[in-house]
Order: structure tokens, then C-alpha cells, then sequence
């Protein structure tokens, strides 16, 4: 996937989920840096200030949404606000996610089961629930959720995060076969590990410099949301530097 064209997103629309740090905020300074204008979302003010003066920085501009993501009705009142605003949506990053406590099945608490599947999961459906409207309404609507390879290995301890992430790769890919016939295109994206705070929490004996940072990792992620991607129910995976295999069924 090329990334060498810093003006495939020129005057496109693209919302960020988790846009404040790590591959959310790599991402939002990668769609800014192609020329979009970056409606980011975040729960900490500050932080997104900050990724707003690197945006303009870059020469690009961006729209501040400072909320949590269990916040349905915000959730849902987005969609409409950015029809009134620009009449339609170009992309959608469904990036923010909760990694929940490593621990056994048997001993997840139903305040953490709730917290994650709230956002990994509920927040997704919601944000496609409001944004399929202007979505619609783009040229080339373009949808990439970052999933992980979780989703598939069943690891011991891991289970209630890797549960939200076969969720949406399920959720994800249902809502690209049902927009085949749309200027829609729906993409997951599997970074592997990462130098994120996520992955630090995860895996605290690593050493961090031995993974990709989140610059590295970006731009193949900011690629599935260009107008000339149109792959569409598919994983892409990072590491490996190419979509995996399945797809949606003929």
C-alpha cells in the first residue's frame, strides 16, 4: 500500500476515535498531513489542544469533540451535527479502545465487562449508527476499525478484551457486506504490537523499543481510508504488510 501521496485526503472529512494519543493521535497527524480536516475525539481536553497546534502545525486544520465514548447520546447527536455542519463525512478511525484487566474468565468483574465491551464494542455500533447517514452522502465513505490479533488466539487471561475485538471484526465486517452496494468501504486493521500505553500496561517486562512506534504504524492505517482504497470487509494486517485472506463471500 503506498502512502507517498501526502494529498489523497485534500478537502475530506474523517473522523478519529482516540485521537490523543498513541495510534489515534498518530493517525489524526497523518489524515491532516494528507490534506484532511480532522474531526478528533478524545476524553481529555488538553490533549486535544495539543494534537490541534501539531495539526496546524502541519498546515492542516481540525475540529475538537472532547467526550467519553459510553456517551451514547453525544454518540448519536455527531452525526447530525456534522451534516449540519459539512453535509457529509468522508472516514471514519474507530480507533479508541480499552484493554480491561488481564485475568482469568472466572474473575472479570461486571463494572470492567461493562467499561470494555461499552467501548470496544457499543461505541462502534453507535458511531456507525449515526455516521452511516453521511457516510452515505461521501463519494467514497471510507470505515477502518483498529482490531487486534487477540480477536482469534483465545489466550489465557485475555479474554474479555479479546472478545470485544472478535465483536468488531464481526460487527465490522457485517456492516461491510451490507454496504456493498454503496460508495462505502468497511476495513479492519490489526497493528500488532505497538508502543502504546495499552501495550505497556499489557506487557510491562517488554522493551519498548523493540516494537514499532505508533508513526510507524499509522500510515498503512490512514491508507484504508483514502478514496482509492477498495478492499472492503478485509483485515489488514501490518506486520505482515498485506490484507489476509478472507473476505466478504461472493
Amino acid at each position: 500500500m503506498s502512502t507517498e501521496n501526502t494529498s489523497v485526503l485534500a478537502d475530506r472529512i474523517c473522523v478519529v476515535t482516540g485521537a490523543t494519543r498513541g495510534i489515534g493521535r498518530s493517525a489524526a497527524l497523518e489524515a491532516a498531513r494528507r490534506g484532511a480536516h480532522v474531526i478528533a475525539l478524545g476524553r481529555t481536553a488538553g490533549a486535544l489542544e495539543e494534537l490541534d497546534d501539531e495539526i496546524a502545525a502541519l498546515g492542516g486544520t481540525a475540529t475538537l469533540v472532547p467526550f467519553d465514548l459510553t456517551d451514547g447520546d453525544a454518540i448519536d447527536r455527531l452525526g447530525a451535527t456534522i451534516y449540519e455542519r459539512w453535509g457529509r463525512l468522508d472516514a471514519l478511525i474507530g480507533n479508541a479502545g480499552l484493554l480491561g484487566h488481564i485475568t482469568p474468565v472466572p474473575h472479570i468483574v461486571p463494572k470492567d465487562w461493562d467499561r470494555v465491551i461499552a467501548v470496544n464494542v457499543t461505541a462502534n455500533w453507535r458511531l456507525v449508527r449515526s455516521l452511516d447517514p453521511v457516510l452515505r452522502l461521501s463519494d467514497a465513505g471510507r470505515v477502518a476499525f483498529v482490531t487486534s490479533g487477540a480477536a482469534d488466539t483465545c489466550k489465557p487471561f485475555w479474554g474479555l478484551y479479546a472478545l470485544t475485538k472478535s465483536a468488531l471484526n464481526t460487527l465490522a465486517r457485517t456492516y461491510a457486506a451490507e454496504t456493498v452496494s454503496t460508495p462505502i468501504r468497511v476495513n479492519l486493521f490489526s497493528p500488532g504490537a505497538t508502543r502504546t500505553r495499552m501495550r505497556a500496561d499489557a506487557v510491562p517486562g517488554e522493551d519498548p523499543m523493540s516494537i514499532p512506534h505508533p508513526d510507524d504504524v499509522a500510515p498503512a492505517l490512514v491508507d484504508l481510508i483514502g478514496p482509492d482504497c477498495s478492499q472492503s470487509g478485509r483485515l489488514f494486517d501490518f506486520r505482515k504488510g498485506r490484507f489476509l485472506d478472507y473476505a466478504l463471500p461472493d
